[in-house]
């Protein structure tokens, strides 16, 4: 279990917490076919686990979800040997009963993001991965087998609607959004989920509830410093019960990498191109992502 590096991908907040508590910590620099991700990846050992963390959004919170490297952050996770990621992130409720400050174990997502590369095989051939399930089941199952022996509310499933951004829904959207079946609405799981898959590594999110979407109009009487002020202590709360969570989970006997899962199987089927036809030079380029 100690050889085993599991892969957290989350904001500064999260990083920090886990930073004070590991041992043997250290900082990669990865470069990818893809660039640099948001930043050097920490290294670190948490009692018997392994893990490699990255700050999504860069040092300082610089980087907007449109401009975060999905490819490169996902890539440089697979090439230091990550084949299982546990993702956070925040989001907004679109629903009464996912209060702000509560988890959510996502299992469906709905992508409604348009500028962001969402493969990592443009220009490689035609490669199609099943999506049906976008979450490792058995990495879900594995949180939600932790996360009822906790004292954190924790929503087992929701479908996590993934706009472009940087603004925020209108009304309209946020009603839309929620007749589609949509829980959450955010801007960072996509296409982060897609390319995991592409890169055959076990994925799972849990999504940290911030406030309520403008579906549900904010208290009047509030101020705009006061709401927001809200919004803020509803984000630390909702990342310190994701900490928990994290924490016990990495703790826990419960089995993170498993090379027999099928997410570790993902390209088996997937490459339609006739192989005569793909670039030697594309399939070394991108070696890492069958491995």
């Amino acid at each position: 279990m100690a050889k085993e590096l599991v892969g957290i991908i989350g904001g500064t907040g999260l990083g920090d917490a886990l930073a004070g508590q590991l041992s043997a910590v250290e900082f990669r620099e990865v470069q990818t076919p893809f660039g640099k991700p948001s930043g050097p990846i920490l290294l670190g050992t948490l009692g018997t686990r392994r893990i490699a963390f990255l700050n999504r959004h860069g040092e300082g919170h610089k980087l907007s979800p449109s401009e975060v490297p999905y490819a490169a952050n996902v890539f440089a996770l697979k090439e230091l040997g990550v084949h299982a990621v546990l993702a956070s992130g925040a989001v907004g409720s679109l629903r009464h009963k996912i209060a702000p400050g509560h988890l959510v174990l996502v299992n469906q997502f709905i992508d409604k993001t348009f500028k962001r590369a969402n493969t990592f095989f443009g220009g490689f051939g035609a490669v199609h991965c099943e999506l049906a399930d976008p979450v490792c089941g058995r990495l879900r199952e594995a949180l939600v087998h932790v996360a009822t022996g906790l004292k954190v509310m924790t929503h087992l499933d929701g479908t996590y609607v993934c706009m472009e951004g940087p603004q925020f829904s209108t009304r309209a959207e946020s009603l839309m959004h929620r007749d589609w079946g949509g829980d959450l609405i955010g801007m960072t799981a996509m296409p982060e989920a897609k390319l995991a898959r592409e890169a055959q590594m076990c994925y799972a999110l849990v999504a940290l509830a911030s406030d309520y979407d403008c579906w549900r109009p904010h208290d009047k009487s509030k101020g705009k410093q006061t709401l927001l002020k809200e919004i803020l202590t509803n984000l630390k709360t909702a990342t310190d019960n994701s900490l928990s969570l994290i924490q016990a989970l990495l703790a826990s006997d419960e089995r993170l990498v498993d090379e027999d899962c099928s997410c570790r199987k993902s390209l088996e089927l997937a490459v339609w191109t006739n192989p005569d036809w793909i670039d030697p030079n594309e399939k070394e380029r991108l070696m890492t992502l069958f491995e």
